[in-house]
Formats: structure tokens, C-alpha cells, sequence
């Protein structure tokens, strides 16, 4: 597999949409090691892009202020792109719940205008970095990515005159990534708070950023069709991950609060919609859900074996 991958990204030029986020920057670190041909960094943070100073280190990668929203200058930045991985995004439920319509704003008519662009552009494929946040949401945050996936497989419906090829990839929390619950606690502790848990009870999907971006690459060697690509995850209560937290970090394992849910929270994330569960293919790696009898046939083989 590494091999295909490889082959898939040489030579290449890939744009990363929120290339200074966890996931985005992951992304770009790891695409470099297949010798691509020039790495497109897409974001709106002016501070972060002038800090990225060792992105400036290599002339390979070049960073683009970018904002999602505006067609014309995704348009134009990507106008010789061959591969597009579309993680920009409002991700964090509060924000969301407070400002829904800046989140569809981005997370809505942002990806719109990163499809059009992608199949205006002739560019090769688009995959979407999505959350299970969109699984039966509840909050803005969740309605507006399940929203993003269902604009890129129905377009794969829709479009007549492109070759683009299109997949989403879905998964949980990333342990340690910005505003995580792990970051979050840790800050707690150094000013000598104790940690706050919504609800002990309350379950995550988590995953590692590493090992994540890799089944990314994975999911994106096979997508062709607008498939979504879910990964496997171990899902974990709250207060479990609070106490085992706290004794790796030498504090009680009662050394927290309880604060109650906020806004927009469920007490359990999923990974499956109830309409998914009858049209999926699956691996160790990730859950597929196909919309083709052809792609039925072209992944058994590959995954299922």
C-alpha cells in the first residue's frame, strides 16, 4: 500500500485546505515524504502562516492566505492542483452553536465552493475531512459537516462533464490537537485547577493524529465515487479517560468537577447513520460506505480480503 501511495503523491501538487489545523498539518508533514511536486498550504490565519516558518524552510510547500468562503480565490490558488484535501473548517461545537451562520458559511458554502473549484479545474480528487459529529447531530457544528458530506457524494450524482474523483473520510477526536479535552486538562493542572468533566458518563471516539492522517492516505488511494471512509475507533467514557489521565499526570483520581453538558453536546457520538449501515464494506481500518454496485465490486476484493 505505502508503494500506492507513493505513486499517488509523487510528482504530484497537493493543496491542504486548514493547513495550519492538527489534522492539516499532519497531512502535509506526511505527504513530503513521497516526494510531491509543490505542497499548497490554505489558510486564514495570517499569525500562524507568518509562523510557519518551517514550512519557509522548504520550497516545496507554499503557503496561501486563504479564506474558504471566497470562490474566486480558492479558484484561482488551486488552479493547477491535482489532489485536494479539503480539512478547513468551524470545528468546535460551541463556537458553532454561538455563530451558525458563519458555520455555514464555512463549513456549507466553503466545501461548495472547494467541489465547484475541483471540478472547474479539472482537479483529480477531493477528499473531504469530515467528523462523526455529523452522525445524527445535534448540534450546528455536526448539521453543517453532515451537510459538506452530503454535497460531495451528491454531486458524484450529478456531474456530467468532470473526471475529478471525490471521497470523505470521517472520523472522532484527535488526542492532544487544539481544544481537545486532553490539552484542555492539561492547561487545567498547571495553573492548579482540577480538570472539568461534562459528564462521566458521556463517551468519544479518539484517535491518534499519526496513525489517522495514514488511513486517510489509505481511504484516499481507493475513493473514487464520493464513499465515505469512517474509521475505526475505541470509544471511551469521559471519566474513564479523566482518571487514567490524571494518574499518568500524578494527581488523584478524584481531582476533577463536574460541570455539566453545554450546548449542543451529546452524551454519545456515533460513527454510523442508521441509513449507512446497510450499504457497508469494512476492513481492521475504516467502515466504507458505497453508493455503486460497480465500486460494491471493485473494493470487495480490496478490503474485504
Amino acid at each position: 500500500m505505502k508503494e500506492n501511495i507513493e505513486k499517488m503523491f509523487q510528482g504530484k501538487e497537493i493543496a491542504v485546505t486548514g493547513g495550519l489545523g492538527s489534522i492539516g498539518s499532519q497531512i502535509i508533514n506526511k505527504i513530503m515524504r513521497f516526494s510531491p511536486k509543490k505542497v499548497l498550504l490554505l489558510d486564514n490565519r495570517e499569525t500562524g502562516l507568518f509562523y510557519a516558518s518551517e514550512y519557509s524552510q522548504n520550497k516545496r510547500v507554499q503557503a496561501f492566505f486563504c479564506d474558504i468562503r471566497e470562490k474566486e480565490q480558492v479558484k484561482r490558488i488551486l488552479k493547477n492542483t491535482d489532489i485536494v484535501f479539503h480539512a478547513a473548517a468551524m470545528k468546535h461545537v460551541i463556537i458553532c452553536e454561538k455563530n451558525p451562520s458563519d458555520a455555514v458559511k464555512t463549513n456549507v458554502i466553503g466545501t461548495q465552493n472547494v467541489i465547484e473549484t475541483c471540478m472547474d479545474n479539472e482537479i483529480e480528487k477531493m477528499i473531504l475531512i469530515s467528523t462523526d459529529k455529523a452522525v445524527n447531530p445535534k448540534n450546528v457544528m455536526g448539521a453543517t459537516k453532515l451537510l459538506a458530506e452530503r454535497l460531495v457524494s451528491a454531486m458524484c450524482n450529478v456531474r456530467k462533464e468532470t473526471d475529478t474523483k471525490f471521497g470523505i473520510v470521517r472520523f472522532g477526536n484527535v488526542l492532544y490537537s487544539r481544544g481537545s479535552v486532553l490539552e484542555i486538562w492539561e492547561k487545567q493542572l498547571k495553573k492548579n485547577q482540577k480538570i472539568t468533566i461534562t459528564d462521566k458518563e458521556m463517551t468519544r471516539f479518539f484517535m491518534d493524529i499519526s496513525q489517522s492522517v495514514d488511513l486517510i492516505f489509505n481511504a484516499s488511494y481507493y475513493a473514487e465515487n464520493g464513499e465515505t471512509f469512517i474509521l475505526k475507533m475505541p470509544s471511551v467514557k469521559i471519566g474513564v479517560l479523566a482518571e487514567a489521565f490524571l494518574e499518568v499526570m500524578g494527581y488523584p483520581s478524584n481531582n476533577y468537577r463536574i460541570i455539566g453538558m453545554r450546548p449542543g453536546e451529546k452524551l454519545h457520538e456515533e460513527l454510523l447513520l442508521e441509513d449507512e449501515t446497510g450499504l457497508l464494506l469494512e476492513n481492521d481500518s475504516f467502515f466504507l460506505r458505497v453508493y455503486f454496485l460497480k465500486m460494491i465490486r471493485f473494493f470487495y476484493g480490496s478490503l474485504c480480503n
